[in-house]
């Protein structure tokens, strides 16, 4: 339990190697204090918090090189290009791409997903067709192609979990068929924290010729993320969930897929001529990114992966799967208290509920204790109708947490239950 897909080894020696004291000095939101107490910041799934490096980024270029990217031959528009385009670059050693116009800039992974439903979906799915996604996807891989599915009189298929929060592989082989056109799968669940095994599923998806889209929201503040390896054709990501601003994004695809797929927005940048009779488009990735991007927010993404290649993400990650064993044995003996997601490999996700209690009554409590959590369905209520629970308050750890926090945490929730059971 607690093991990534990919692995890192020597998860002990890196655990008593990692200076979490150190680590938190890079990022300033923590040292502040909620409600006369110090924060406790246990929301990351939601979005991770951003180190100096980031923000000064982002501030450089507003006060040094602001300017419009690609259309100028002026000093700063070459400034703001080089740094928007050596950003992709980043992204694209930092997943292992084979290209750098395999990487789109997005918003996040909606943005993403939504890039693939219209270039690929509207294109490659007809009626009668199938679109195959899984029981755990988070609103964002599943609500697009629900409208897909609608427009287009296609049928979706579900890849069903069992009680752990674990898919069933066996059940997503019989789904697959000679009318499955799209896979939609989450590397990490935001809900359960649960990791699926991508590179088997694409394995048995690409057997039938079958394309596959990953939401990598969850994975890549966690892993090592190598696209050619998973072989999957779409991988999203987020950028805000690694560190990064809000507003920033990639969406890998391979490149024989993303030149056969139709843009997704019309406008400028994207096009290669335009008169009144017909537009062509841009090559890639041009032709997936009309208008002005957020330049800002995409340096800020290079910035965040300048950040984590100056720390050892073995390390890391050893510490936060301590931080999870220990939350769950402590969060366990609480009485009345039940989590829910118990696969056997999971990434930095707690979530549970507590028999007779609101999960938005122990946020609040929580809240007052300083301890920011995340309680509602998460953007997962397949997940939630599957436990038959309306919501759950979720604990989810970074590399920058630390064990006495946890403490807080138990502690705090001993006092909702004191309080309200």
């Amino acid at each position: 339990m607690f093991a990534t897909e990919k692995g890192i080894e020597g998860h002990e020696t890196a655990a008593r190697a990692w200076d979490v004291a150190r680590v938190r000095e890079d990022f300033p939101v923590l040292g502040q204090t909620v409600n006369g107490k110090p924060l406790v910041y246990l929301d990351n799934a939601a979005s991770a918090q951003v180190p100096h490096i980031v923000i000064e980024r982002g501030a450089r270029y507003l006060r040094e090189e602001h300017s419009n990217i690609h259309r100028g031959v002026h000093y700063l528009s070459q400034r703001a290009t080089s740094a928007f385009e050596g950003a992709r670059e980043k992204v694209r050693r930092f997943i292992n791409a084979r290209e750098a116009r395999e990487c789109i800039f997005v918003r996040g992974v909606t943005e993403g997903v939504n890039l693939v439903m219209h270039g690929y979906g509207r294109k490659f799915v007809g009626e009668g067709d199938e679109i195959v996604v899984s029981e755990m996807e988070h609103h964002s891989n599943l609500v697009p192609w629900q409208m897909l599915c609608e427009e287009k009189g296609a049928r979706l298929r579900v890849i069903p979990m069992n009680d752990r929060g674990e898919l069933i592989l066996d059940e997503f082989d019989a789904l697959l068929n000679e009318r499955t056109r799209l896979v939609c799968v989450g590397h990490v669940s935001n809900s359960l924290g649960t990791i699926n095994s991508v590179r088997e599923i694409t394995a048995r998806a690409h057997k039938l010729g079958v394309p596959v889209m990953v939401d990598g929201a969850q994975a890549t503040p966690h892993m090592p993320v190598d696209v050619q390896e998973l072989d999957c054709d779409f991988y999203a990501i987020s950028g805000h969930k690694m560190f990064a601003p809000t507003g920033s994004g990639i969406l890998y695809g391979k490149a024989e897929w993303l030149e056969k797929m139709n843009p997704f927005l019309g406008g400028g940048s994207m096009i290669r001529t335009v008169t009144f009779e017909r537009s062509t488009y841009a090559a890639i990735p041009d032709k997936f990114e009309a208008g002005t991007p957020a330049i800002a927010s995409a340096i800020g993404l290079g910035a965040a992966i300048d950040y984590l290649s100056t720390i050892d993400r073995a390390a890391a990650h050893a510490h936060e799967q301590g931080l999870l064993r220990y939350a769950t044995e402590k969060l366990s003996a609480v009485e009345g208290v039940r989590i829910i997601g118990t696969a056997r490999e999971k990434a930095s996700v707690l979530a549970f509920v507590i028999e007779g209690i609101h999960p938005h009554d122990i946020g609040t409590i929580l809240d007052h204790e300083g301890v920011a959590i995340r309680a509602g369905h998460h953007c997962a209520q397949p997940v939630m109708q599957h436990f038959n629970v309306p919501a759950t308050a979720r604990a989810s750890f970074a590399f920058y947490n630390t064990k006495e926090e946890v403490d807080i945490l138990i502690e705090a929730v001993g006092k909702v239950v004191e309080v309200l059971g």
